[in-house]
């Protein structure tokens, strides 16, 4: 895919295209009305990675065109970047440019930005960082008032810590959610306000317990906890464990269970066929899953998944992959009809889309 090319007079036609397809797409399924929800045409990412390319004594940050992965494209700016990553981006570029030790060998910079204003720069080498290198970043994070972090094999330097702490209103609650560094975050701020406050909309009255697959950081646990007797959550990676545990804890959300376990595992474990020792305080015939929330991977629900799903009332999904979502909502058209429908802009200016939908249990008259 070509860089984007970021022109604010475009996006409304390009997201128009892009609804388009998914209601084409969706349409054998008997699509109810979708909500649309629009990105800000600009400044709308909190992440951003560059190459640093150093070129005539001078070091500035680039992008690659997949078409022509070799040849760098020096860049001023970077106006998807919210408004404090381009305000940091130059002032960065300078104070590298003006220290030997900063500049030398650096190979990328990636920033971390959140809606309430804190923002991390993570510098990637290709030497060992040392002692001289330290204090010069010590005082480059107190210039720029960040957290720095600097990366080489096997290295791992925090000047400050390796974490930001989002804060934000949603349904008049104030969220607050850890983001590690090289951990996933959700890219556009403004769009995944969009998309918990439309699930909670969902969520509101089914009642009953809650199974959450790929939980993550708890950026949806969090939101969803309270329309819910308990929650049973699940992830995979240790690192966003940790930070889903912080993040309940941070929020006061006290009626959720938290297990590292893969979408595979807990259906083996629902079904009985397999006991685990990480669930051994945890009574499942005790829920009364009224609704089953997932948020997978691009490449969606695999079959035991997709078996499981179509055992419950209610399936709230969102999806990062049209495509495989689908799929996924033909292997369940059986048993499911979709009775919401939204999709979320998160990437203004390419063709992904983010979607979600509501599957409710056909009665018995629809079969």
């Amino acid at each position: 895919m070509p860089l984007p090319s970021i022109d604010p007079a475009q996006y409304p036609s390009q997201l128009a295209d892009k609804v388009l397809q998914f209601e084409s797409a969706f349409a054998p399924f008997a699509l109810p009305a979708l909500t649309v929800f629009p990105s800000a045409p600009l400044h709308y990412r909190l992440r951003a990675e560059f190459r640093m390319w150093h070129q005539g004594g001078r070091v500035n940050y680039a992008m690659f065109d997949p078409a022509e992965p070799k040849r760098p494209i020096v860049i001023e700016d970077f106006p998807a970047a919210c408004k404090s990553i381009c305000a940091a981006m130059p002032r960065l570029r300078d104070e590298l440019q003006a220290n030997d030790i900063l500049k030398a060998h650096l190979f990328q910079a990636d920033f971390l930005a959140t809606l309430s204003g804190e923002l991390m720069i993570t510098l990637i080498y290709h030497r060992l960082l040392d002692e001289n290198w330290q204090a010069a970043a010590r005082e480059l994070a107190a210039k720029l008032n960040v957290q720095l972090i600097g990366r080489s094999r096997k290295q791992k330097i925090v000047i400050g810590r390796d974490w930001l702490l989002e804060e934000f209103e949603l349904n008049g609650r104030h969220l607050r959610y850890q983001q590690i560094e090289s951990g996933f975050s959700q890219p556009n701020g403004g769009v995944n306000r969009q998309m918990l406050s439309w699930a909670c909309a969902q969520a509101s009255g089914l009642g009953g317990d809650l199974l959450e697959l790929y939980c993550g950081n708890g950026n949806f646990t969090v939101a969803l906890a309270p329309l819910f007797d308990r929650v049973l959550a699940t992830e995979v990676s240790k690192s966003s464990v940790h930070a889903a545990q912080y993040n309940l804890a941070a929020n006061a959300i006290d009626n959720v269970a938290l297990v590292r376990m893969s979408s595979d595992e807990i259906s083996g474990a629902l079904a009985h066929i397999r006991e685990f020792e990480r669930m051994k305080d945890i009574d499942l015939d005790s829920y009364r899953f009224s609704t089953l929330f997932v948020d997978p991977p691009r490449s969606g629900l695999d079959a035991a998944t997709l078996e499981l799903a179509s055992g419950f009332e209610n399936i709230l999904y969102i999806s990062c992959s049209p495509q495989s979502l689908q799929a996924n909502v033909a292997a369940l058209q059986a048993s499911h009809e979709i009775t919401a429908a939204a999709v979320f802009d998160q990437f203004p200016y390419t063709p992904h889309l983010e979607c979600g939908l509501l599957l409710t249990r056909r009665t018995r008259s629809d079969h």
